[in-house]
């Protein structure tokens, strides 16, 4: 099915990330960051930021830091909630909830390591171009959530 609008299309390149990222795609995932054209490319100033990490800027890096993350999670889903999609020309901008399931190397004698959750909100920038929306930038930060020690009085007591 071709995407009628613009929001349409993003909305298929941003599925197609999380998508290629929850089957390990590398190469899916390469295709989907703008590559450089020439002087002056805005895909020199490609940047990634993973929960935790740096600021990480141009393609190579961004695309070895997927490569790291491709090696050592064995399982990744990703629920996407509170997705918004703008367009503004030929920038678009897409925010969502990121919520995730992965699991690291399995154990000796497990098929699958343990399975974490995490709740991250995403930021992804794309631009267009003649072969489609390709992402420009990608932001995700942890969501930190309120554990019951937080909400209890300094003596441990709840109060009445």
């Amino acid at each position: 099915m071709t995407p009628h609008t613009d929001v349409e299309a993003v909305e298929t390149a941003n599925t197609a990330y999380y998508e290629a990222m929850e089957r390990g795609d590398f190469e899916a995932v390469s295709d989907l960051w703008l590559a450089a054209t020439g002087v002056d490319d805005p895909a020199d100033l490609v940047s990634a930021v993973h929960p935790g990490w740096p600021v990480l800027s141009g393609r190579g890096e961004v695309l070895r830091s997927y490569a790291l993350i491709m090696a050592n999670t064995e399982y990744i889903q990703f629920f996407l909630t509170d997705v918004n999609v703008s367009v503004h020309g030929d920038t678009a901008l897409v925010t969502c909830t990121e919520n995730i399931l992965s699991g690291g190397p399995a154990e000796e004698g497990a098929d699958l390591g343990p399975l974490v959750g995490q709740l991250v909100v995403a930021t992804n920038v794309f631009r267009r171009t003649s072969g489609g929306w390709k992402l420009w930038s990608h932001h995700a930060s942890p969501v930190l959530a309120e554990t019951d020690d937080e909400e209890d009085t300094e003596g441990g007591e709840t109060p009445a």
